[in-house]
């Protein structure tokens, strides 16, 4: 683990490695004799998707869905809708973070309504801590509390997404107002 004056490492590079080959095998062993369609929830998930359906060992198909959400009310729309029917298919959402529970609630009663025969959700990261709605998370990679998380497709205005670790901000003020205050320190690492 790694500090700086404005973050921490709080999962390793290696540690999300030897986690998503994990929950590969644990999706492997679960969907044996099946073919289930990932549903890559757009945009922070991407990279958390990729090395899952990697680490996973039977026929799949992967397909995105991109959310908007409308004003302090939380509602979702779709801003982009996925191009593979799920009726009658195990469908497995992929999240990069599931907090409050809301959007996940959505969108697993979603692929019932459109008649999916199963639905289960990996989550990388679960803060349970922000929980307003219970909701099963079948794959879970991390639980953490309730700390700004940043890389491995988790961003600030876009920023980070590419780190290969997750970091916590400690310092929110200095991050907002100066968002690559984490750039610089992370380049001056050894």
């Amino acid at each position: 683990m790694t500090a700086f004056d404005h973050a921490v490492e709080v999962v390793t590079e290696e540690d999300i490695e030897s986690r998503v080959a994990e929950l590969g095998r644990a999706i492997s062993e679960d969907y044996a004799e099946r073919e289930p369609l990932f549903t890559v929830v757009m945009t922070g998930s991407i990279p958390f998707a990729a090395d899952l359906v990697r680490s996973v060992d039977l026929r799949s198909e992967v397909d995105f869905l991109g959310l908007n959400r409308f004003g302090e009310s939380g509602r979702i729309g779709i801003a982009m809708d996925l191009s593979s029917p799920v009726l009658d298919r195990d469908v497995i959402l992929v999240e990069d973070i599931t907090d409050t529970g809301l959007t996940l609630s959505v969108l697993r009663r979603m692929m019932m309504d459109r008649g999916a025969r199963s639905v289960a959700t990996a989550s990388l990261i679960d803060k349970k801590v922000r929980r307003v709605t219970e909701v099963p998370i079948e794959y879970r990679g991390f639980e953490v509390g309730d700390e700004y998380l940043v890389g491995y497709g988790m961003d600030w205005q876009g920023l980070y997404r590419n780190l290969r670790s997750i970091w916590a901000v400690l310092d929110m003020e200095a991050f907002v107002n100066d968002p690559a205050v984490l750039a610089r320190s992370l380049m001056m690492a050894p």
